[in-house]
């Protein structure tokens, strides 16, 4: 059984590392590899769900016992990958305006800080 739905054990593995980087650090560049890696997740996730055994490739031919695989979810995650890419980016060049305002990446020390005004 495991081996069946090796694809979506692996996913619910990324989830999860996921989702505890970025509940349980305080370091904003870790906070954005842990939100990478969520989005890892549901990138394999949507893939493997367009995914039929034995499907071939959408291209229409004269035989009616043929089973195709959906492309639909393939071309969302392409554009998911740059919207995913984009967002990384502009986290990243957020973070490093927060080091150059607060001298820390620590979300932690960061609010702190802001208490203390």
């Amino acid at each position: 059984m495991f081996f069946d739905h090796f694809n979506y054990w692996i996913t619910v593995i990324l989830f999860v590392i996921g989702l505890y980087t970025v509940m349980s650090r305080s370091n904003l560049v870790k906070k954005m590899i842990g939100l990478s890696i969520f989005q890892i997740a549901v990138f394999l996730l949507y893939i493997t769900m367009g995914k039929i055994e034995g499907g071939t490739a959408p291209i229409i031919i004269d035989q009616p016992d043929v089973i195709y695989s959906n492309p639909l979810p393939h071309v969302l995650i392409l554009t998911a990958i740059v919207v995913g890419v984009a967002t990384t980016a502009l986290g990243l060049a957020l973070v490093v305006r927060i080091k150059e305002t607060f001298g820390t990446i620590d979300e932690d020390e960061i609010l702190q800080m802001e208490e203390t005004k």
